[in-house]
């Protein structure tokens, strides 16, 4: 991304890491004292604790997608509209995440995602009934 702010240019490096399940570099983006949640879930403090999160996901996630839709910055804050796609094998979920960003010394300090807890799970149910009929071989 050309002529973007430093702090929107931090959150798409890091999803595009995250994206290629690159655990190490995604971290090189956030700063000692990240803060990430998925809301209402309790936070992760500290890059130690996203480190074993991200590893957890990337160890039973065999793809990532983040299909951002709008990203805007305002100062330290970065907003980002966007389509999470997880991928575990043939299981496969796609829905709608409002992800929160505060970047400082061009470092992630805070990643608090947002998303519908309904849409969520029934992307799982249609990710599971699909894995079911390839397994099926339909």
């Amino acid at each position: 991304m050309t002529d973007a702010p430093t702090e929107i240019q931090a959150v798409t490096d890091f999803l595009e890491a995250l994206e290629a399940l690159d655990v190490d570099h995604a971290l090189s983006f956030t700063a000692p004292g990240i803060v990430y949640q998925n809301v209402p879930l309790p936070p992760a403090r500290g890059r130690e604790a996203v480190e074993r999160t991200l590893r957890a996901m990337a160890r039973y996630g065999t793809g990532f997608e983040a299909r951002v839709h709008h990203i805007a910055a305002n100062g330290p804050v970065v907003l980002t509209e966007r389509t999470d796609v997880l991928v575990a094998g043939p299981w496969r979920a796609e829905f709608w995440v409002c992800g929160t960003f505060e970047v400082h010394d061009g470092k992630i300090t805070l990643w608090r995602d947002h998303f519908d807890w309904a849409t969520l799970l029934a992307a799982s149910a249609r990710g599971v009934a699909r894995a079911a009929l390839t397994r099926l071989g339909r």
